[in-house]
């Protein structure tokens, strides 16, 4: 058989072309107050991280988590706004502020020299990486900040991969739930988590509907109003979402969920669990959705395999 070689390689032109054009991940970032404990450097710590959040906010592929969010996510918590965020931490700060990756560092003098070094910690890998800029003692920080910011840039889109972690697939993760609960008898469930969107009621709640899929396709019987009769376990609870931050066309929306679950014939409380979790789309709503299902995925794969205890 003849081979087209003009075709083929104007397939393959084409294949690289597109792939340049597919446009990478949007990533949130979270800039921490950098350490600053040097007499001579005691006050320059918030100003360099408002400096390269600022810097950071212009980058096309990220949207920085603003400063009063952060601090209001925060405020409730032991973690503040200081420098001392660590990869231990970087989960729970990810998880309360949607932030996929952390910025946060330290501002020193060395003999002559101002010395400015970032630390980048993905929430999701607790993977780190390192970066640095120096210049001359009492040299202005609006110079330096900005360079330290494009190389955090830099190493956010060059080592992505290893700072985010690998998209988990819904067949992969009903797959998971399927082998803890291979071999059990499953009890016949419940689900019900009304939802409200910047307080108006939503009529079709997202995370309910995704524990009501996930629990069809693992193979547990699903009762409702309609059903004429009572369920083994009942999911109650509520879920929340709300709008984040926008950056140009982009919406960021962040979703909290609350949940019970319930023993029917003793009324016992077996689990109570909550989730936050956050997304990003072109349009709010959906952002919302998807934020919220986010959240139901990860609330199911700790609870329903827990169900057929």
């Amino acid at each position: 058989m003849k081979t087209n070689i003009p075709l083929i390689l104007s397939l393959t032109l084409l294949a690289a072309a597109l792939a340049q054009a597919a446009p990478p991940e949007v990533l949130t970032v979270a800039v921490f107050d950098f350490e600053s404990k040097d007499e001579a450097v005691r006050d320059l710590g918030p100003k360099v991280a408002a400096l390269v959040n600022a810097s950071l906010s212009a980058q096309p592929q990220l949207i920085t988590v603003e400063r009063a969010e952060l601090e209001k996510a925060l405020g409730e918590q032991e973690l503040g706004l200081s420098g001392t965020v660590s990869p231990e931490s970087a989960a729970k700060v990810g998880n309360l502020t949607g932030a996929k990756v952390l910025v946060t560092g330290r501002v020193f003098q060395v003999e002559n020299k101002l010395v400015l070094v970032a630390k980048i910690i993905g929430t999701e890998t607790s993977r780190v990486y390192g970066e640095l800029v120096n210049g001359r003692a009492g040299q202005d920080i609006t110079e330096l900040a900005p360079e330290l910011a494009r190389k955090i840039a830099a190493v956010v889109a060059q080592k992505g991969d290893t700072l985010i972690a690998k998209v988990q697939t819904h067949e992969d993760l009903i797959a998971g739930i399927k082998k803890k609960l291979d071999g059990k008898k499953l009890p016949s469930v419940s689900v019900k988590i009304p939802e409200q969107h910047f307080g108006q009621h939503v009529i079709d709640p997202a995370a309910e509907t995704e524990f009501l899929l996930i629990l069809q396709e693992c193979g547990f019987t699903l009762v409702d109003g309609a059903s004429g009769k009572k369920a083994d376990i009942e999911i109650t609870g509520e879920a929340f979402s709300e709008l984040g931050m926008r950056k140009g066309n982009l919406q960021s929306c962040r979703a909290r969920i609350e949940i019970k679950v319930r023993d029917s014939s003793s009324g016992a409380i077996l689990r109570v669990d909550r989730q936050t979790s956050a997304a990003i789309d072109l349009a709010e709503h959906i952002a919302a959705k998807t934020a919220l299902q986010n959240g139901a995925d990860q609330l199911a794969q700790r609870l329903i395999p827990t169900l057929a205890d």
